[in-house]
C-alpha cells in the first residue's frame, strides 16, 4: 500500500518561509516518475505548485518561481517543497502527489498533471498572515 506521509507547514507572517516534505512508503517506482506539489485555498479548486521529474527536470507555477524550491531526496523517498519570501495568497493547503514520470515531462499543464497523479499525501495547512 502506498502512502506519501507529508510534514511541515504552519503558519508564519508574509515574507518568512517554510519547508514541507513527503515521504513515500511502498512506492514501487520511486526511481522513474513524477513527484510534485499542489495547493488548494479555502473556495479554490486544487492547483499545480512544482513537479520533480526523476531525471531531475522540475517545474514551477508562474505564481512561485522564483520563490518555491522543489528537490527530492532519493535515498530517504522524500520530495520537498523550500518556500520563501511567503505571501498571503499562498495560504493554502498543500498536498504532495506522485505519478508516472511522463506526467512532469509531456509538456502538459500542471492541471493536467494534477489530474494525472496516482497517489497522494493528506495534505498540510499553510497559512501566511499579512
Amino acid at each position: 500500500q502506498v502512502q506519501l506521509v507529508q510534514s511541515g507547514g504552519g503558519s508564519v507572517q508574509a515574507g518568512g518561509s517554510l519547508r514541507l516534505s513527503c515521504t513515500a512508503f511502498g512506492y514501487t517506482y520511486y526511481s522513474d516518475d513524477c513527484m510534485g506539489w499542489f495547493r488548494q485555498a479555502p473556495g479554490k479548486k486544487r492547483e499545480g505548485v512544482a513537479t520533480f521529474a526523476s531525471d531531475g527536470r522540475t517545474r514551477y507555477a508562474d505564481s512561485v518561481k522564483g520563490r518555491f524550491t522543489i528537490s527530492k531526496d532519493n535515498a530517504n523517498y522524500t520530495v520537498y517543497l523550500q518556500m520563501n519570501s511567503l505571501k498571503h495568497e499562498d495560504t493554502a493547503m498543500y498536498y504532495c502527489a506522485a505519478g508516472i514520470f511522463s506526467l512532469c515531462t509531456d509538456g502538459q499543464d500542471l492541471d493536467w498533471v494534477r489530474a494525472g497523479m496516482d497517489y497522494w499525501g493528506e495534505g498540510t495547512l499553510v497559512t501566511i498572515s499579512p
